[in-house]
């Protein structure tokens, strides 16, 4: 089993983490451990787990893996124990060839931190090669003059193991003419030589056979073979002699394949076939054939394939020149490569955040990476650099490794997204470079709350709108992403007129879209005010608020309502009175209107829609005004049927219309003479009518009169009794003044017949109506029978609540009949009158 070692260089076990972080700290410790190769896959090297200081399950949880500088990957970490293990099998020669000491190296990254931790594996030798000839058979010529003691040079065997598994021996099977001696080189290579003991005839044996056996010190030890021939030939006193004994030759690796590097050249001063010289690779690999080319004839050596100096830097090879009778002689050549900067850096990321939050402080260490370069000295030398308008920097680690880390705080809403362009370049000239790009992604975090583009809004909607409309839509913008930018909109919670603002209005809290949840009435309110809150959906969320206010614009959805001359409740119309000897311009009654809308919706124009006398009468645009438009005559109707109509300026225009009956006379007999003048209709019951009218009268009349004296007893008594009049006052204050007068309004009639009266007729119930002369224009209201005589006092003949028994007159079929009751009431309040001069009493 594999563990830490102790021995060599390595005096002791060093454990020391490369700490990557926001301060930079190395050591140069390394952990050292050890295993022989051809080992199975799977077998143990070290326990990284504790000499880490961890548990196993702890490489897992920590992101503890291995990274290595682009060569195949030889261990892995077995998660379960914690150990490093093989990855495969492993080949010592295949790594390190014939090197003293093979040592792989490679790195154990902690993904948490980002802490390097620098590991060795020395791959020990075991012997599972055996000693090879380049060919298993070698042939040698030599003459048969050659005198005992000549050495001949044979094909080395190699092995590719170390140590005492290398090449030891050589042993050459016995026999009576050879024997064989070893020489050992400047770099301890061993050479066998064939030693000729005895003299050679070849009539006696023209080839001899011997075996070469290559034995290493393994246990157990291995060996190869190879067969040697030996043809003894005919005396050729001369060997071939090479114009130097060693060759050199410097090449940069970039030269063309096919290129001629050198020319060997031997020279054989025999004639004929023993002076023809032939040239032939003598120690050499099979490598080395396939790279370079020597031509037999010509001594030319060339390349049969590009030469790499990072692969190999130096070449050195013998070749032998033979004539043809096989007299042989070597020569060395050394062929040293130059480095070209042929080769770009190369930049392996170890490991990298692919996406960081923008609150990221600086200096975390974002990603982690290493710079190589196959080439040497200044060609091999790489620096780093990324752009400098980018919030990041480079800071060095250890080896060639270099770590990405924040330099400024991100704002991913500025920018999210980086391609950050790691540029690597070599010193060569002119130099090579590379560029690796890293891909980072800036996460949102919720730093931004949600904003509107108007610090406030002003929204104007037409009254009677629909219910469920939408009247208006605010849109908050979010500048963070996801959730974050994810926007809800409320509405503060207010009262409008006692009511919860709910019940008005609601926005969608999707898109904002603000609905109303009644027709507004701008008769009822003109405004509203709301708060309209944007929150997003972070963790904590983010809000704010924009104030809201709607205008309910006013629309043409009120008629003018008229105030004057005010219809009476039972159906009836009023009369005016217009005096004949009115002039132009004489002021007859005033209609006044008002309209609840507001603006052009409420300006009143009146105009005069029908009249039974056309240019009679005139009505003032903006006034209202009923005025005489020429002199009255004698001709002109008594009664006077006018419609005014009264129009507002709204789109469309709404209108109303009253109809005003104008009694044409002077005064109040000129009153009853007019009426007495108009035709009755005749009918069979005509001419017995007026007899009965008389008597009516005159038994009315002495009834009314009783009745009178008796009205004024029981108002006496009740001067007296304090609690009774308040009563009389509280039940007289729900009689409307327009059917009932008091004795004032009576005394006020009978004082001057000067008075207007309006008599209203065609009806079954008659009315009196005394306007004031001197305020014809002015709008009436009706007041209690309390106060001071009101511009326009209805007296209702046949109907006096309480004190006045309801007096009924039914059937009146006639304007005789209207008049006779008209001089009945005017005796009673003379009598009235009087009474009341003597008991200064308030009686209604």
């Amino acid at each position: 089993m594999a563990a830490p070692q102790r021995g060599g260089d390595y005096r002791g076990f060093i454990l020391l983490s490369i700490f990557l972080g926001i301060r930079s700290q190395a050591w140069a410790g390394r952990i050292l451990y050890s295993v022989q190769e051809e080992a199975d896959k799977g077998s143990f090297v070290g326990n990284i787990a504790k000499d880490l200081g961890m548990e196993p399950q702890e490489l897992t949880e920590r992101g503890v893996r291995i990274v290595s500088r682009g060569r195949k990957q030889l261990f892995t970490l077995h998660p379960q124990s914690g150990s490093l293990v093989t990855a495969d099998r492993i080949d010592r020669e295949e790594l390190c060839a014939q090197s003293e000491r093979c040592l792989v190296s490679f790195n154990i990254l902690m993904e948490e931190k980002m802490n390097l931790y620098p590991i060795e594996v020395e791959i020990t030798d075991v012997n599972d090669n055996s000693p090879r000839f380049l060919t298993e058979e070698m042939n040698v010529k030599i003459m048969e003059n050659t005198a005992p003691g000549v050495r001949l040079p044979l094909n080395e065997a190699r092995d590719p193991d170390v140590g005492t598994n290398s090449l030891q021996s050589y042993q050459l099977n016995p026999n009576h003419h050879f024997s064989l001696v070893v020489q050992t080189g400047d770099d301890g290579t061993k050479y066998p030589e064939l030693v000729l003991e005895r003299v050679l005839d070849r009539e006696e044996v023209a080839v001899h056979h011997l075996l070469l056996t290559a034995s290493d010190g393994g246990d157990p030890p291995r060996s190869g073979t190879a067969s040697i021939q030996v043809t003894v030939v005919d005396v050729n006193d001369h060997a071939p002699v090479f114009s130097s004994p060693q060759y050199q030759v410097t090449v940069p690796e970039n030269v063309p394949v096919g290129t001629r590097l050198l020319t060997v050249n031997a020279v054989d001063p025999d004639e004929g076939v023993n002076g023809e010289v032939t040239y032939s690779f003598r120690k050499i690999t099979q490598k080395i054939l396939q790279i370079f080319q020597l031509n037999s004839l010509t001594g030319e050596l060339s390349t049969l394939e590009g030469l790499d100096y990072e692969e190999t830097g130096y070449y050195e090879m013998e070749v032998q020149a033979q004539d043809g009778p096989g007299s042989t002689t070597k020569a060395k050549i050394l062929i040293t490569i130059l480095d070209v900067n042929d080769n770009a850096p190369e930049v392996t990321v170890t490991s990298v955040s692919s996406s960081i939050p923008e609150d990221t402080p600086p200096g975390t260490v974002i990603a982690l990476f290493y710079l190589h370069d196959r080439d040497s000295r200044k060609n091999g030398e790489v620096t780093c650099s990324i752009s400098e308008n980018l919030p990041f920097k480079l800071e060095k680690s250890i080896d060639n490794y270099y770590r990405l880390v924040t330099a400024k705080n991100l704002d991913r809403e500025m920018r999210s997204v980086y391609n950050i362009t790691l540029t690597a370049t070599d010193g060569g000239v002119p130099p090579l470079s590379t560029e690796t790009h890293i891909l980072m992604m800036v996460a949102d975090t919720n730093d931004n709350p949600p904003a509107f583009p108007q610090s406030s809004y002003s929204v104007y909607v037409p009254e009677n709108n629909p219910r469920g409309a939408s009247i208006f839509s605010v849109t908050a913008h979010d500048p963070d992403s996801d959730e974050n930018a994810r926007v809800t909109y409320s509405l503060a919670e207010d009262t409008i007129q006692g009511a919860p603002l709910s019940s008005y209005v609601s926005i969608n809290s999707d898109t904002g879209v603000l609905y109303a949840l009644h027709s507004f009435d701008y008769e009822q309110f003109r405004d509203l005010q709301l708060r309209v809150t944007a929150r997003d959906s972070g963790d904590p969320p983010l809000s704010n608020n924009v104030s809201l206010r709607i205008f309910v614009l006013d629309q043409n959805d009120n008629a003018p309502e008229i105030l004057y001359p005010a219809l009476p409740t039972d159906g009836s119309t009023g009369v005016e009175l217009a005096p004949r000897s009115a002039e132009p311009g004489y002021l007859v009654t005033k209609v006044v209107a008002v309209d609840r809308d507001s603006g052009q919706n409420a300006w009143l124009s009146y105009r005069l829609l029908k009249a039974s006398e056309p240019g009679l009468f005139a009505v003032g645009l903006h006034t209202g005004e009923v005025r005489t438009a020429r002199a009255l005559l004698d001709r002109d109707a008594l009664k006077q049927s006018l419609v005014v109509a009264v129009q507002d300026h709204g789109q469309p225009p709404l209108s109303a219309t009253v109809t005003l009956t104008v009694a044409v006379a002077d005064s109040i007999p000129d009153v009853l003479a007019d009426l007495g003048s108009l035709e009755v209709p005749q009918d069979s019951d005509t001419s017995g009518l007026t007899l009965y009218l008389v008597v009516a009268v005159t038994s009315v009349s002495c009834v009314f009169l009783a009745f009178v004296i008796v009205l004024l007893a029981l108002r006496v008594r009740r001067w007296y009794t304090s609690h009774l009049l308040q009563a009389s006052r509280g039940e007289l204050a729900h009689v409307p003044a327009s059917h009932f007068v008091g004795v004032d309004g009576v005394q006020a009639f009978l004082q001057t017949y000067s008075h207007e009266v309006s008599l209203t007729a065609d009806s079954r119930k008659s009315h009196l109506i005394f306007p004031q002369p001197n305020y014809a224009d002015t709008l009436i209201s009706h007041e209690s029978c309390e106060k001071k005589d009101s511009l326009l006092t209805s007296i209702d003949l046949y109907e006096c609540k309480d004190e006045m028994q309801s007096i009924q007159c039914s059937d009146v079929q006639s304007l005789e009949e209207k008049t006779m009751l008209l001089i009945l009431c005017e005796a009673g309040m003379q009598l009235l009158h009087i009474l009341k001069k003597k008991i200064p009493s308030p009686i209604c």
